[in-house]
């Protein structure tokens, strides 16, 4: 594949015309209704504790991956309510003037703390704390989880395909595959987890995500031959470019990229059929043709455990794409964001809970520790209280009094989820399901 290396990231490219960059309404209604009831009772104002987190894990997975926060900060600090969305608001009869006129004024100005992205989540870890009026932090339910249930779903598939990988580079290419705004939501996690580039232009415009692609079928098929083809190809971009050879017979179009290409050639990239099998027979052909270095990239309906399968083939890169932008399976890490403390009559802060069946919470303000043991983690302690000796902590400050103060570079994020992955027990990469392998204790 041939890659490049976008920016640095910076803000999000203009949007065209008629659209505008709000989260506002990035939002369910009953949010503001909630909101709209609230300011009459006059609870609005109130101080209020709402937690993100999950009860269980999708699917038998052993462990969750936050992904998203930096995504969540830009929200907040576009979420404002302008003119053209208290027009639709007010045409819509969605809230009364009164609710409109707080919303004209909406600045959120509270506090938010969270899990850093990278990091690893258990069932009921605390993985975001906001802090703030009801009136404030209600309205951000929304857009926080759908940030969030969105690229911890990636994140958490991407982080096991990378370990299945073995060290072997990954593409994300999945673009094609979901709504176009998630495919660069998807490219950004998918890179957080470990794989090396994406298709997808926009990620690496918007968040300095190297970039890869060189040519698919139809550009074969436009020409009169394969050798025509590959030779437009070798032409334009080089002998470092990766060739696809199963447009029509595999053996064939191998012998004739190394005849043109000669031992130089980038790589070679098989799409369709036994993977396994066909890279093997790939491989004798490339070093019976002095092309030992010469690699293969397989692609086509990829996930984690055909990835896995495929261990012992003669395999130089995979390319994943529907699987890793569906979350392999899971497309949402089932994550809720609950009020988990109110402010009193007195003007204290007392814990409130669901009691429903089936989704219980557990109420107070928490405080989240990993326990290690020789360097291995062996407990996810919640406390109602800070505990210094719990472990390390786990809550960042990300917003203090309504300032984001918690931005990092992705490349930390990164560099975090290789430490963390390296602290989890072993068993927790098994790809086969299980309970989630490190136990949450509350405490």
């Amino acid at each position: 594949m041939r890659t490049t290396t976008g920016p640095a990231p910076g803000h999000s490219p203009g949007l065209r015309p008629g659209l505008h960059a709000s989260a506002a309404l990035l939002t369910d209604q009953y949010e503001l209704t909630m909101l709209q009831a609230a300011l009459s009772s006059g609870a609005a104002h109130r101080r209020a504790v709402f937690e993100v987190f999950a009860r269980r894990l999708p699917g038998g997975r052993r462990y969750g991956v936050v992904a998203g926060v930096d995504r969540i900060l830009d929200a907040l600090e576009g979420f404002q309510f302008g003119e053209e969305d208290l027009a639709f608001l007010r045409e819509a009869g969605i809230v009364d003037e009164g609710t409109l006129e707080f919303l004209a004024g909406y600045r959120f100005s509270g506090n938010v703390y969270g899990y850093r992205e990278g990091e690893a989540f258990f069932p009921g870890s605390p993985i975001m704390v906001v802090e703030g009026t009801f009136a404030e932090a209600v309205v951000l339910e929304t857009v926080i989880l759908s940030i969030l249930n969105h690229d911890c779903a990636i994140a958490a598939a991407a982080s096991r395909m990378v370990r299945a990988a073995g060290g072997r580079p990954l593409i994300e290419m999945g673009s094609r595959r979901t709504h176009e705004l998630a495919a660069v939501a998807a490219a950004r996690a998918a890179y957080l987890c470990g794989f090396s580039s994406t298709s997808n232009l926009m990620a690496g415009r918007r968040y300095g995500v190297p970039t890869a692609g060189t040519a698919a079928h139809a550009f074969v098929l436009l020409h009169d031959s394969e050798e025509d083809a590959f030779r437009a190809q070798l032409e334009s971009l080089g002998l470092g470019t990766t060739l696809l050879v199963d447009t029509y017979d595999v053996d064939k179009a191998v012998r004739t990229a190394v005849e043109l290409a000669g031992p130089g050639l980038g790589a070679v990239r098989i799409d369709s059929g036994d993977l396994g099998v066909a890279a093997m027979e790939v491989r004798r052909t490339l070093d019976a043709f002095g092309a030992d270095r010469t690699g293969i990239v397989v692609t086509g309906d990829l996930d984690e455990f055909a990835i896995a399968a495929l261990a012992a083939a003669p395999v130089d890169a995979y390319g994943v794409g529907t699987a890793l932008v569906t979350g392999s399976g899971h497309p949402t890490a089932s994550l809720v964001y609950k009020l988990v403390a109110r402010e009193d009559a007195a003007g204290a802060l007392e814990p409130v809970a669901k009691r429903s069946v089936g989704k219980p919470s557990k109420g107070g303000r928490k405080w989240a520790y990993r326990r290690t043991t020789r360097g291995t983690a062996t407990g996810e302690i919640v406390t109602g209280a800070p505990e210094d000796s719990a472990g390390r902590p786990l809550l960042a400050e990300l917003v203090r009094d309504g300032l984001i103060v918690g931005r990092e570079p992705l490349e930390a994020a990164r560099e975090r989820h290789r430490a963390t992955l390296a602290e989890l027990p072993q068993e927790a990469h098994s790809l086969s399901p299980a309970d989630p392998a490190v136990p949450t204790i509350f405490n």
